[in-house]
């Protein structure tokens, strides 16, 4: 690779970050109005969550006096970090990962893991029972939900015999499979659903936090910008899912279907480019809407025993009966 490219990588690194911050407080303005109008309420402007962060920002850190100073810090540091790093190892549209070669899917499973941890670990540092009891509830929700993740995810880079991102979204699997297969594609579809709440942290899956019960819970001891570096980091671990689940399910784009030409960029028609980004982030719309909106407004809070079974019987089941399905087409 030329200085050029990595000069171009470089860039597109720097760059990624700051968009996946803005359209994840811009998806979760989404989100909190759906959710607001399927309940009948008028509900925050879309740049809300905007001014939430600003607020928290312009406030001061509290630390608790028994709490362990450098890792309460750190903690929603890492959380951030985590989904900001996944989000260029993800396609985007039309445009290939920014980091394609450099990493794969199992790369990004481990980056979807560690912000749970790290709000497991803030929230242990900071001395509260209520938060210690929210953390030992998220890293029981955590090491229920990465399972039948894994199992789809794992699933679909077998049919590609490729762990590579960029290979996966290069065709859609469902035009890898026939019948048998697609009905095993649909439960790890249905599956990987079920996952996004939880990975979200979104009711029914939000014991860890649980106001009603723990104050907060995990948060009860965070206030200013560490709370708010948390509130991003949910925002970008959103968009992050999201893409994630685009591009193993629907990779599609819209100039698959119908070119609307203009000039051309970089070897790029600059048309085509900004109807497969505007699609993309559709696609991303709909997602949160079906999996975080609908699910969050129809279901109240699981307990945490229920929840965890949910994820370790019913969605591992579907998930492996879903990778039996796609096998034995590929064995017939």
């Amino acid at each position: 690779m030329n200085l050029e490219n990595w000069i171009i990588r470089i860039l597109f690194i720097l760059i990624i970050p700051f968009l996946g911050i803005f359209f994840g407080l811009l998806y979760k303005g989404f989100d909190r109005k759906i959710t607001a109008m399927m309940q009948s309420r008028i509900g925050p402007p879309l740049r809300q969550p905007f001014r939430d962060i600003r607020k928290l920002f312009m406030k001061e850190n509290i630390v608790p006096d028994h709490a362990v100073e450098w890792i309460f810090h750190a903690a929603p540091i890492f959380a951030l970090l985590a989904p900001l790093v996944a989000l260029v190892y993800l396609p985007i549209g039309p445009f290939e990962p920014v980091m394609e070669g450099f990493g794969d899917l199992i790369l990004i499973l481990y980056l979807l893991a560690i912000p749970a941890v790290a709000m497991a670990v803030g929230g242990l540092a900071s001395g509260s029972p209520y938060a210690t009891v929210g953390a030992q509830r998220e890293l029981v929700l955590m090491m229920s939900y990465e399972f039948p993740l894994a199992i789809g995810a794992v699933t679909i880079a077998w049919k590609y015999e490729s762990f590579s991102l960029a290979t996966i979204s290069s065709t859609p699997v469902w035009n890898l499979v026939g019948p048998l297969g697609a009905l095993g594609l649909l439960l790890i579809a249905l599956g990987l659903f079920a996952v996004l709440p939880g990975e979200l942290s979104k009711a029914p899956f939000d014991q860890a936090e649980a106001e009603t019960e723990l104050a907060g819970g995990l948060f009860v001891e965070y206030s200013g910008r560490n709370l708010g570096v948390f509130y991003l980091s949910e925002a970008v671990k959103m968009v992050v899912v999201g893409a994630l689940l685009i591009a193993l399910l629907f990779p599609h784009n819209i100039s698959q279907w119908y070119s609307f030409g203009g000039p051309e960029v970089a070897g790029f028609a600059l048309l085509n480019v900004v109807a497969d980004v505007l699609f993309f982030l559709l696609k991303l719309l709909i997602i949160v809407f079906v999996g975080v909106s609908v699910v969050r407004v129809a279901l109240a809070r699981f307990q945490i025993d229920k929840a965890s079974y949910f994820y370790w019987v019913p969605m591992t089941l579907l998930g492996l009966l879903g990778t039996v399905l796609v096998v034995l087409e590929g064995a017939i």
